[in-house]
């Protein structure tokens, strides 16, 4: 039995899974008789301090601010070893998806803009419907099997990543607070230490970490957005030690499922609770949630098989080997999956529940679309294409 247990969550669509478990329990929470208790728990202020300094915020900041912190320093791990060593580290690799993702993020907020901008609250959420949900794209390529290549999955799991470094730059450039300049300063301490602690090949990461711990405390009390700590932290975590060991891939094998099966999930059924009742097409219809949806769906396909077929058609680049142009249009598709960042972006970008409802109301409709076209798009695709220009 535990053997079945361990295979089941082994698999690529494990996380995809349990993360739309979790989006299910939200759902039913939020329109429920639970719905009132739900949202108080929510809202229930914990406090951390230290005589009179300390940290008071909601559960859902706790969860949004802190364990996302956790989040993003697993995609700070994954992404220093792919830049030191794995698929980002030859330039080639990285043209057609690194072309694909930058037109996956302009298309879906100029499309956004486009029914928001006569909106000055609304339109500053225009990086919502820019981001791809990496588990959820890569459970649904699970489901269907061989019948995506496997150049294809890797394209997929690329441009995913290179998304991924995207909304860590859009985060950190127009997400900042009003910054308080001693907090920030002070910030640069833990920094200096872990970045001596590196050139010095100091082999045990405990120290890194409780470093980034304290990062992440005046990252949030200067005005940055806090979980750009989690970033910063894990490139300064050593590929290679003294002994030959890599602690950066052990810290990203341990964390990688506490972070699917745990943390993304938590955030999920924290941030998805959409209230149902009294909907109407008229509210699918609104600007805010149709930006996001069209966004995500029309967006995304546009910018990402947009700009690869520019790229393939100037000879700038090849097609991912095995693949066809309806096979690549599946995979532009799935990139409109934006669920766990674009919630996250937008829970910077409004506080407010009526617009924070419309937000997750626009990231489920455009990221269920996406993943049924996507699905049925690989699903029909011919299992075996020719490598096309």
């Amino acid at each position: 039995m535990l053997k079945r247990i361990e295979t089941l969550f082994a698999h690529e669509a494990a996380g995809g899974v349990v993360l739309i478990m979790a989006t299910v329990v939200a759902l039913i929470l939020a329109n429920s008789e639970l719905a009132a208790l739900y949202t108080q728990v929510l809202h229930l202020k914990f406090t951390i301090a230290l005589g009179e300094t300390g940290l008071s915020k909601p559960l859902i900041l706790w969860i949004n601010d802190g364990l996302m912190a956790i989040f993003f320093l697993l995609v700070g791990l994954e992404l220093k070893h792919e830049l030191r060593a794995g698929r980002l580290r030859t330039p080639s690799n990285v043209v057609l998806p690194g072309v694909a993702a930058l037109g996956g993020m302009i298309a879906p907020a100029l499309i956004y803009l486009a029914f928001t901008w006569s909106d000055p609250l609304h339109r500053t959420g225009w990086a919502i419907p820019t981001a791809t949900d990496i588990a959820f794209a890569v459970g649904v390529v699970a489901l269907l099997g061989p019948r995506v290549p496997p150049a294809l999955k890797l394209f997929l799991l690329t441009l995913a990543i290179l998304d991924d470094l995207g909304a860590i730059l859009v985060i950190a450039l127009f997400y900042t607070a009003t910054l308080k300049p001693v907090y920030l300063a002070l910030a640069l301490i833990p920094v200096a230490l872990m970045a001596l602690r590196l050139w010095l090949g100091a082999h045990r990461i405990a120290p890194t970490l409780i470093l980034g711990a304290v990062l992440w405390v005046l990252v949030l009390k200067s005005g940055v957005h806090a979980t750009l700590a989690g970033v910063i932290t894990a490139f300064f975590l050593p590929i290679r030690d003294r002994f030959g060991k890599s602690p950066l891939h052990a810290l990203e094998h341990g964390l990688a499922p506490y972070v699917a099966f745990l943390i993304v999930p938590i955030f999920a059924l924290a941030n998805a609770g959409v209230s149902l009742n009294g909907l109407t097409l008229a509210d699918l219809a609104a600007p805010l949630p149709l930006a996001i949806t069209l966004g995500l769906v029309l967006g995304k396909q546009i910018g990402v098989f947009g700009a690869t077929f520019a790229l393939v058609k100037l000879g700038l680049a090849r097609l991912p080997e095995g693949t066809g142009w309806l096979q690549l249009y599946g995979i532009a598709a799935l990139a409109g999956i934006g669920f766990t960042m674009s919630l996250f972006i937008g829970s910077l970008n409004f506080e407010a529940d009526a617009e924070m409802n419309a937000v997750r109301l626009g990231v489920l409709a455009g990221s269920l679309v996406s993943a049924l076209v996507g699905f049925a798009v690989l699903r029909l695709a011919p299992h075996r294409a020719k490598t096309g220009r």
